[in-house]
């Protein structure tokens, strides 16, 4: 059985609660158990939201200091904020116009995802981006066409939001 513990961070109005949404929706089409807790009472734009994520056999839907496998950070700052959550081998997908070079692991991967947003003229689009980029890494749980799958299921009606958001998560 896969499991994996993820921790998905920014600020209120990027689509924090969303992209774990379709990351939840991704693993029970796979027949994988789901745990999810958020925290979004500070959720008015600009304020601190955090999403944990556990997909496999776990009872408690929290994920404690130390014990993360990725986080997934829509924000810069809040990698700083909610690193404390990942494993000595954990890893980081990054909202970031330029590489962030930590003193000690966990591996980084970076996209300016804001910049590529705006080259689609889709300023929403960047919670896509990062979680493509993300799915590109080869380090979720899932893949890119099984998220795909998800995000047709999720937009089926609404063919323009659909082609936005597919070609979000395939821009990395």
């Amino acid at each position: 059985m896969t499991s994996q513990q993820l921790i998905i961070s920014g600020v209120g109005g990027q689509g924090i609660l969303f992209i774990t949404r379709l990351l939840a929706e991704t693993a029970i089409a796979k027949g994988l158990p789901v745990l999810t807790s958020e925290t979004h009472g500070m959720a008015q734009r600009g304020g601190i939201v955090i999403s944990h994520l556990k997909i496999g056999d776990f009872a408690s839907p929290l994920i404690r200091p130390g014990q993360a496998d990725g986080l997934i950070a829509l924000s810069t700052s809040n990698v700083a904020l909610h690193r404390s959550f990942l494993r000595t081998d954990g890893w980081i997908a990054a909202n970031s116009a330029q590489p962030l070079c930590l003193a000690e692991p966990p591996q980084v991967i970076t996209i300016d995802a804001d910049q590529i947003a705006r080259n689609m003229d889709n300023p929403q689009a960047v919670n896509l981006i990062v979680l493509g980029k993300a799915l590109a890494s080869s380090r979720l749980f899932c893949t890119v066409d099984e998220m795909m799958a998800v995000i047709s299921r999720h937009l089926s009606g609404r063919p323009a939001q659909l082609a936005g958001a597919l070609a979000a998560v395939t821009a990395a």
